[in-house]
């Protein structure tokens, strides 16, 4: 129960994302703009100053990196299996099989914070800055054959990775920022978690497309159970303990990225069925992730 609390505030941010966009009628273009400045600015100032202060040892790191890759492996198997049974269309099939293994770094790291402060988001932020590269390689991979997208540029561009491998950098050469630089990084990073909470809630869909929707929960449950369960069972053959083993199990348990959507519509695959996949375990993830917390922590 003290868990559901802790991260209760996170999932109140989600849902009145959700209401502003409803009620306050913004539009889209203010919501661009918005996801943009959070996910380009203020996310990579929040990995970089929670990396900077924090104290890694890359070495035990390495158990931790393998248990998150064997998950989301994990998780494209499963998602191959259930759609050899569904008989999907190859495009429909490969916008939706992604939503099995990526996962919303926003959540990821907010809950990471909350639970464990700035420890939590710099092991949270090397998780994320390693798997961000696969789940990008193996989803444009998918969709390669009807889009034009290039991976590499994708890879290029992502600023969680630039983010993540700056403050690694810093870190690993003993930088120490200057107090103004600090307080500099410190007001942005501040200002990420609630802003990209609410694009999170703002980016919410429901209206689910008939033909996939058996598949769609087949999906829904390899993200938020099968993947955890992985992750839990990896971790513990490999020895993982303490603020490891919590990170792991919390990564593998987030719900879907927002930018499956993205990428999906980019490579024109169905991305009417990834919102509301992307949408649905993001919602069911409010019931899945503290009990999942609780189990951990």
């Amino acid at each position: 129960m003290n868990t559901a609390l802790l991260l209760l505030p996170d999932f109140a941010l989600i849902l009145l994302g959700a209401a502003i966009r409803r009620w306050m009628h913004l539009g889209d273009h203010f919501w661009n703009g918005l996801e943009k400045l959070v996910y380009f600015i203020l996310f990579p100032a929040l990995l970089i100053n929670a990396i900077v202060h924090t104290r890694l040892d890359l070495a035990a790191a390495l158990p931790l990196i393998a248990t998150a890759f064997v998950a989301m492996a994990g998780g494209m198997l499963l998602a191959g299996l259930g759609g050899w049974f569904a008989r999907l269309p190859a495009l429909r099939f490969a916008s939706l099989f992604q939503c099995a293994y990526r996962f919303n770094s926003y959540i990821a790291l907010a809950v990471a914070g909350m639970l464990f402060g700035a420890p939590g988001i710099a092991t949270m932020g090397l998780v994320v800055g390693v798997a961000v590269p696969f789940a990008n390689l193996v989803s444009v991979w998918m969709l390669a054959h009807h889009g034009e997208t290039s991976l590499w540029r994708e890879i290029a561009r992502n600023p969680l990775i630039w983010g993540t491998a700056t403050g690694f950098l810093l870190n690993l050469a003993g930088f120490v920022p200057p107090a103004p630089m600090q307080a500099f990084l410190g007001r942005l990073a501040d200002a990420s978690i609630a802003l990209g909470l609410i694009t999170v809630g703002a980016a919410l869909r429901l209206d689910n497309v008939p033909g996939v929707r058996v598949f769609s929960l087949w999906l829904l449950a390899v993200k938020l159970f099968a993947l955890p369960l992985i992750a839990l069972g990896v971790a513990a053959w490999l020895g993982l303990s303490g603020l490891n083993l919590q990170i792991v199990v919390l990564f593998a348990a987030m719900p879907t990225a927002s930018s499956a959507y993205i990428l999906a519509m980019r490579m024109g695959g169905d991305g009417r069925s990834v919102a509301w996949l992307i949408s649905a375990t993001t919602l069911a993830s409010m019931l899945t992730l503290p009990l999942w917390a609780a189990l951990v922590v």
